[in-house]
């Protein structure tokens, strides 16, 4: 069974920084892409950041860029979300994800392009 497990979340000042982690354990497995995806209270989960590791390409929603970063490690599936600048808005819990089988890039921006799921990490910013 494969299982992603975020860390890294916290409380932190707007303005502040943050770097989430997510590393799978579990059997051994090969993904396509990873992602990072928030839900705030009362919200529905929305799409941030995520890499394609042919290529490097990455995606970002439009609120965050400039400000997050996704990077990661293929060989070991591992993804982080560098956060800069953070604002009240950007509280939530975040989640990873990892794509598994082969689809369109049009997919990585969206939560059924992906196969799991990590159980999320709060992340709270303080005004």
């Amino acid at each position: 069974q494969v299982q992603l497990v975020e860390s890294g979340g916290g409380l932190v000042q707007a303005g502040g920084s943050l770097r989430l982690s997510c590393a799978a354990s579990g059997r051994t497995f090969s993904s396509y892409g990873m992602g990072w995806f928030r839900q705030a209270p009362g919200k529905e989960r929305e799409f941030v950041a995520a890499i394609k590791w042919s290529g490097g390409n990455t995606y970002y929603a439009d609120s965050v860029k400039g400000r997050f970063t996704i990077s990661g490690d293929n060989a070991k599936n591992t993804v982080f979300l560098q956060m800069n600048s953070l604002v009240p808005e950007d509280a939530a819990v975040y989640y990873c994800a990892a794509q598994t089988s082969w689809r369109t890039s049009y997919t990585y921006t969206r939560s059924y392009g992906y196969d799991y799921w990590g159980q999320g990490t709060q992340v709270t910013v303080s005004s």
